[in-house]
This record gives C-alpha cells, sequence and structure tokens, in this order.
C-alpha cells in the first residue's frame, strides 16, 4: 500500500471516527436479553483461562484510570506498564500527597465506572461516542506504553476498537457497547475479590496491591480502601442496573 493509499485509508477511518460524535438510537433490551450478556459477561470472568484474556483487557483500563486521575491533578503521566500476570504499573512525576492518594485510588473502581458510563451510553443513543471516544484513547495510549507485554495487551486492545470503529453497523455498536460495559462492571467484581484475596490468603503479593500502597502512603487501613473500592464498584453496578431496566 502506498503513502496515498495508506493515508485515504486512514482519513476514512477517522471520517468514521467523527461520525460517532452525533447521537444515535438509544438501545433497547428487555430482562432477558440482558441476562444473556450478564451470563456471558460472567463466562468472561469466572473461567480461569477466559479471564486470563480478557483480564488483560481489565487491567488496561485499571491502568488507564490511574493515568487519568494523576492527570486531574496536574501530574505528568511517564508511562504504563502491563503484564500478562494481570500486573501493571502507571508512573507519573508529582509530589502531592493528595495527588498521590487520589491517582492511587483510581484503579480498581474504574473498569466498574467505565462499564456503568457504556451501559449508559448504549440505552441513550451514545454507543457510538463511547466506541470513537474508546478507540480514540486506547491509540493515544500507546504512547505512553514502556515495555513489550505492555505494548502487545495495548495494541491488542487497539486493534479491536479500530476494527469496531470501521466494520460494525450503528445497531453493532450499540449492542457492543452495553456488552462490553457489563463485561467491564463484572471484571471489575473479579479484580476486587483477587485484590481481597492479596491481603486474606496471599499477602506475599501484599506489595502489589493498591490498598496497601495507599496504605503507606497515607497511614489510612487497607481495609478502608478496600470498602471504598468495593463502594464505588457496586456503586457503579446499582446505576448500569438503573439504566438498563426496561421502560
Amino acid at each position: 500500500m502506498d503513502a496515498g493509499a495508506a493515508g485515504s485509508v486512514i482519513g476514512q477511518w477517522f471520517s468514521k471516527v467523527a461520525s460517532g460524535f452525533s447521537r444515535g438510537a438509544p438501545l433497547e433490551a428487555g430482562w432477558p436479553v440482558l441476562a444473556l450478556i450478564i451470563a456471558a459477561a460472567a463466562v468472561l470472568t469466572v473461567p480461569r483461562p477466559v479471564w486470563r484474556w480478557f483480564g488483560l483487557f481489565v487491567t488496561f483500563v485499571h491502568e488507564l484510570g490511574h493515568a487519568f486521575a494523576a492527570l486531574t491533578t496536574g501530574q505528568v503521566v511517564k508511562g504504563i506498564q502491563l503484564r500478562f500476570d494481570h500486573s501493571g504499573q502507571m508512573h507519573s512525576m508529582g509530589r502531592s500527597r493528595f495527588a498521590a492518594a487520589w491517582t492511587g485510588f483510581w484503579g480498581y473502581p474504574v473498569p466498574a465506572v467505565t462499564g456503568a458510563v457504556l451501559v449508559w451510553a448504549a440505552f441513550n443513543g451514545w454507543a457510538g461516542f463511547a466506541l470513537s471516544a474508546g478507540a480514540l484513547i486506547m491509540l493515544a495510549a500507546l504512547l505512553f506504553i514502556r515495555n513489550a507485554q505492555g505494548l502487545l495487551i495495548a495494541f491488542g486492545c487497539a486493534t479491536v476498537s479500530v476494527l469496531l470503529v470501521w466494520f460494525a453497523a450503528p445497531p453493532v455498536v450499540s449492542w457492543v457497547t452495553l456488552a462490553v460495559g457489563i463485561a467491564l462492571l463484572a471484571g471489575a467484581v473479579r479484580d476486587w475479590l483477587n485484590v481481597l484475596s492479596v491481603h486474606t490468603s496471599r499477602r506475599r503479593s501484599l506489595q502489589s496491591s493498591d490498598a496497601f500502597i495507599l496504605y503507606q502512603r497515607t497511614g489510612v487501613p487497607s481495609v478502608i480502601w478496600l470498602a471504598a473500592f468495593a463502594a464505588v464498584i457496586t456503586g457503579a453496578a446499582a446505576a448500569a442496573l438503573w439504566w438498563a431496566r426496561p421502560a
């Protein structure tokens, strides 16, 4: 493919991205369909072999949450590392104690909050906006990845987003947005249970827990941070359920 053809393809893709920012038809789904999607989300998050792969996407969203939280406090994001064992790390530059705590908190709750927002978008005609914005965020995030495993994970997620923008028809976009939103909510619960197990039965991995790191930074006990994570995740799930209820 020559430069002219490549430029044409890129231009067409950005045109599709731009078209996604307009509002479309709200999704309508009854409880039987929602139950099927919830069951599919369980399949992605409960069996270990499947979670091994879907959990990489949840981890990516988790670390992006840290990055966005850092930006909201004026910190400079230096890079993100992702690993195949579902661990990750976001490096930022800033000295404020509050900023460090704020940034450290917005990891585990972010997949749930993102999932709830996607559910809202699907049922309010903004699925295209969510997909276009998500694709741009995924592509931009590639600039901040600082390790080979992370690059593979981020590139895979970005590729799926790019292909959905290119090929998915508006009705499909709405269903995909809803399904990804519910799956992220389920993934947030699975991730929270994982970090809880670090504090109860796998304490040798304690140094990797955001709750423990926040305790070290603030002196507030890890159990408080775990409860705060759970509260946000529960609130996001409740909001998603409310928005998804059939009219």
